[in-house]
């Protein structure tokens, strides 16, 4: 069998084309957005392929129609006439780095100066982009194509500094309120981003941007259908279900489990990820792959701030105007974990214009609860203790449940700060739980209530319901009352009733538990 050529970390479209990478193709959508507007922008997370949708744009508009032999794009109506390109990736700069926004469009400028010109006059990054549009206009007398790749990453990456963040607010305003006022100069312009922020002039100014974001006809446009993973890398899929020994389609089960479920329009496909897909068959293995990349970690902090459930999560409800439009106060930072991946549409309800989010698949999940557990747990503690953590997972797959409720008791003992809640007891159990690999369920809806946590594994059940100050005794009360087990009767495995209460006084912290097996 032989091997494909995965083209990990490159967003090069010539490159793919050129070295016999594996492309899937999608230039069928440049047809789409030739007619559908001049301002394009898409929102899509990090890792998502809009690098390499812009380079293919970049390689459309030049005229480079060797490239595209055999695509889709080649039998376009287009006369493929080289253009001006102007392309500005925020994707290289540490905008942490003082002046790092004007250092990057400074030199981003210059290279296109050195092409078309610079006047003397002009000093600001604004003045010289409005300069550089025209020049190349008048030079090659043709319109002009602005290419933006991840214009919010100057804002994303120093959400934390708010002098910094206003400054490049700024920045930013002035340099792109260029579009509008050189419509008559630009043929075509397509800004990418994670997120639409709502005080960004690019938005506010062009009355003619079309947002495609949530747009049913380009939906797929980035990201890959299961049935494009099947036609264009099957080799790769046989071969790590040969590694995993195991057949195809359970192979292909792991990878939509782990890869697949992203959403951005209540009638698009689901998608994977293409980023850990590549990953995945070059390591011929389905690990975590793309949480490693970049992560936003002050979702998580938020998150946590708020007092947001991590439990609850899985069905929070949005509005479309919520998704589409992200403010910087964060109170509500559903919308950027929308737009940036954490979560994706579950269910739509388009009378009520409301859509369910969820967790698109595990990958990301576990990722997120990996970034969110060490906010509630002590560096210290057990995320600091990889062999630690290592023994909860053991405990709970071997039914040593005791052993693993003394480990939690020492554990909550070490955190920080007091008068905790129910929650957070509740709360860091389910990512514990989750973090090992085991099925967590928060909040089950049974007939008579909503359990806490139910932990499956291959061999073990565990029903868990925690109080807070109260008892074990009506703890348990309350398993055998409302019958949390009953659905798992007739399950083949055993079950374990964990009645818990978490005692917090001055003189006193511990962790009180009872376990009863039902059989």
């Amino acid at each position: 069998m032989e091997d494909q050529r995965y083209p990990i970390g490159i967003q090069s479209f010539p490159k793919i084309i050129n070295q016999g990478y594996t492309y899937v193709d999608k230039t069928g959508y440049i047809k789409r957005l030739l007619k559908h507007g001049q301002y394009i922008f898409l929102s899509r997370p990090r890792r998502f392929g809009k690098s390499l949708l812009l380079s293919t744009l970049e390689a459309f508009f030049k005229g480079h129609r060797e490239l595209f032999k055999g695509l889709a794009a080649d039998s376009i109506d287009f006369d493929w006439t080289p253009s001006p390109v102007l392309r500005f990736d925020f994707n290289s700069e540490n905008f942490s780095l003082e002046n790092g926004l004007e250092l990057l469009l400074d030199g981003l400028l210059r290279d296109y100066e050195e092409i078309y010109g610079r006047r003397p006059e002009d000093d600001t990054p604004a003045q010289r982009f409005r300069s550089l549009i025209r020049a190349a206009f008048n030079k090659t007398e043709r319109k002009v194509i602005i290419l933006v790749d991840e214009y919010d990453k100057p804002l994303l990456e120093i959400e934390d500094d708010p002098e910094k963040l206003e400054k490049n607010l700024k920045i930013l305003k002035s340099f792109f309120g260029n579009l509008k006022s050189m419509d008559d100069y630009i043929e075509f312009a397509f800004i990418t981003g994670v997120a639409r922020f709502n005080k960004v002039s690019i938005f506010s100014d062009l009355n003619n941007l079309k947002d495609i974001s949530m747009d049913n006809e380009y939906a797929d446009i980035c990201g890959w259908t299961e049935q494009e993973l099947i036609d264009y890398f099957r080799p790769g899929i046989e071969q790590l279900s040969q590694e995993r020994e195991e057949d195809f389609d359970t192979t292909l089960l792991a990878m939509r489990n782990y890869y697949d479920g992203y959403l951005f329009t209540p009638k698009g496909s689901r998608l994977y990820n293409p980023f850990s897909v590549l990953n995945a068959l070059a390591s011929k293995e389905i690990d975590q792959f793309w949480f490693e990349t970049g992560t936003p970690t002050f979702l998580a902090k938020r998150v946590k701030a708020l007092g947001i459930s991590p439990m609850s999560m899985d069905n929070v409800l949005a509005t479309k105007e919520e998704l589409v439009t992200v403010g910087f106060d964060l109170n509500n930072p559903v919308p950027l974990m929308f737009q940036t991946g954490y979560l994706t549409i579950g269910k739509a309800y388009t009378k009520e214009n409301l859509y369910e989010l969820r967790f698109p698949n595990k990958e990301v999940e576990l990722g997120f609860f990996k970034n969110l557990l060490p906010l509630y747990v002590p560096a210290t503690g057990m995320m600091g203790n990889p062999f630690e953590f290592t023994q909860f997972k053991k405990d709970l797959l071997i039914g040593d449940i005791h052993n693993f409720m003394e480990r939690l008791s020492s554990l909550f003992k070490d955190l920080p700060g007091e008068d905790h809640s129910e929650s957070t007891y509740r709360a860091i159990t389910y990512m514990l739980t989750l973090l090992c690999g085991t099925q967590s369920i928060a909040e089950h809806h049974g007939y008579k209530g909503r359990s806490d946590i139910e932990v499956i594994t291959q061999r073990y059940i565990y029903v868990f319901e925690f109080k807070y100050n109260r008892s074990v005794t009506e703890a348990m009360n309350q398993i055998y009352s409302r019958d949390y087990a009953g659905r798992y009767g007739v399950d083949h495995r055993k079950v374990f009733l964990i009645a818990a209460n978490y005692v917090e006084k001055k003189e006193d912290r511990k962790l009180e538990y009872k376990i009863e097996e039902i059989k």
